[in-house]
């Protein structure tokens, strides 16, 4: 049996690594009656976010109606199963009444846990967001919607609930966790091993819990050795990967640096596509195209059912298949280049690349060779946000184009809200004229052309730090500076 399931807390006291969280959602559970808002509970995958929900409900005597992302959340849907129990004033077993009526309105609670509730977005789950945003406005019952990403989800649906964060369980949190799971499978162990599991999972107590099951396979007890040889490498580089794939591992291997590298199926699969022929040619790369089209077919399946079980046979394909189609093994050295995620990229490039040419005194080609890619990887997935809202304000970017710098995946709710805020972001500047990152960016469109635009504290920073010189003249001077187009931006 999984010893995430067989070991999971039946009661809030048992959930470990976030206790201030942990207070605030029983408190949000006991006074749900006063306030009768939904809540949403995000942060990583693996810290514990729909255990405390079960958790909770298990504490307050309320049954669940739970639906995930297997589950074909359309509109419909949601409003047919969550909406009827969300609805519902009274539940199997108001008949028991004990005449108490707010006690046994309080005992008569469903809780309604949708999980992974930041993925509803696509064709297949149409209508699926706005009909949760009109659930929880409505619902005679207690909602809790998990989240990792808490910006993937509308402005609307966010504003509409209250929200706990949930962060990364620290290595002290989960070694008593792994040490009781042991006592409990009578399994003897190495309190070094422990703490290499604890520190190798970066926060995700989950990914701990299944490194010791994994480690304590057919063993008595579990020594530093079982672990270190077998647990799974987190930080692989995607340069790092590619190299792998496309030129040095087995499939075995391959598929085995697949798990541990950053990045998704969808986006590893694109990672791969873009520079498969930098290295493949001819019947290698014919199979490879046949295994990647494979990969595609599964992506497919998983964006129209939201099955993310199948991730894993696109991966077998995207890492595994690709590396057989390979004839032996590859040297020297490969000059990989970021994918282009989108059809349109070329237009999008060019747009972004303009902004940035235009706003930091650069050419479009410098722009494009050296100021992008910077971007790029400082803004990778829209982390940090506040980061990219800056970027987005500074170059004026829509969401297409929030999209290709970042490398986001198709435009989904978190790119909207970062635009949405780095329009806000623009009107501010506009109004204060001072004091903002990016404010000579902004400029009224009833602006006198002779006016010049007020500098901001960033662009200060650039030019004390370029020896009082402007972006601007850094570019006179030498256009192909690679860095020219960064000052202003930082």
């Amino acid at each position: 049996m999984d010893w995430t399931e067989k070991y999971r807390p039946t009661t809030l006291s048992e959930v470990r690594g976030n206790d201030k969280a942990r207070d605030e959602f029983a408190e949000w559970g006991r006074s749900w009656d006063d306030h009768r808002k939904a809540v949403i509970l995000h942060g990583s995958p693996g810290i514990g976010k729909t255990s405390a929900a079960h958790a909770l409900a298990n504490d307050m005597g309320w049954k669940t109606v739970e639906l995930n992302a297997s589950d074909k959340r359309t509109g419909d849907v949601i409003e047919r199963f969550a909406g009827r129990a969300a609805m519902n004033a009274t539940l199997a077993g108001s008949s028991e009444k004990t005449g108490d009526e707010s006690a046994d309105r309080r005992r008569n609670r469903q809780l309604v846990i949708l999980d992974e509730a930041d993925n509803i977005h696509g064709n297949y789950d149409r209508g699926g967001a706005s009909a949760i945003t009109r659930l929880v406005k409505e619902s005679e019952q207690p909602i809790v919607l998990i989240a990792n990403e808490f910006y993937e989800m509308s402005r609307g649906l966010r504003n509409a609930c209250e929200d706990i964060e949930f962060r990364d369980v620290s290595a002290r949190s989960i070694v008593p966790v792994l040490r009781d799971i042991c006592r409990r499978e009578s399994l003897e162990y190495d309190s070094d091993a422990l703490q290499h599991i604890a520190e190798a999972n970066g926060g995700d107590l989950r990914g701990a819990v299944n490194d010791l099951q994994a480690a304590a396979e057919g063993k008595e007890k579990v020594t530093v050795e079982d672990v270190v040889t077998g647990s799974r490498d987190q930080s692989m580089d995607i340069f790092a990967f590619l190299d792998a794939v496309l030129k040095e591992q087995s499939p075995q291997e391959a598929l085995q640096s697949s798990y541990a590298v950053d990045e998704t199926p969808d986006d590893l699969t694109k990672w791969i596509e873009g520079n498969v022929t930098k290295v493949y040619e001819g019947e290698e790369l014919a199979r490879a195209y046949e295994f990647l089209a494979n990969a595609d077919r599964w992506l497919g399946r998983v964006r129209a059912s939201q099955n993310y079980s199948y991730w894993r046979y696109a991966g077998d394909n995207l890492a595994a298949g690709v590396a057989a189609s390979r004839d032996g093994t590859k040297g020297g050295w490969t000059r990989f280049g970021r994918p282009q995620f989108w059809p349109s990229s070329d237009k999008t490039a060019d747009y972004v690349a303009r902004k940035i040419a235009e706003r930091s005194g650069v050419s479009m080609d410098t722009a494009r060779r050296d100021v992008i890619p910077f971007l790029a990887a400082m803004t990778h997935h829209c982390k940090p946000r506040e980061l990219t809202v800056a970027m987005a304000a500074a170059y004026d970017l829509e969401e297409s184009h929030v999209s290709f710098v970042t490398g986001s995946g198709e435009t989904t709710n978190k790119v909207e809200s970062i635009v949405e805020d780095a329009r806000a972001l623009r009107e501010e500047q506009m109004k204060e004229h001072s004091g903002s990152a990016f404010e000579g960016a902004v400029r009224s469109d009833d602006a006198d052309d002779d006016e010049e635009p007020p500098t901001s504290t960033v662009e200060d920073a650039a030019v004390a730090a370029n020896g009082g010189e402007t972006a601007d003249a850094d570019a006179a001077d030498d256009e192909d500076d690679g860095q020219s187009g960064l000052d202003d931006f930082f």
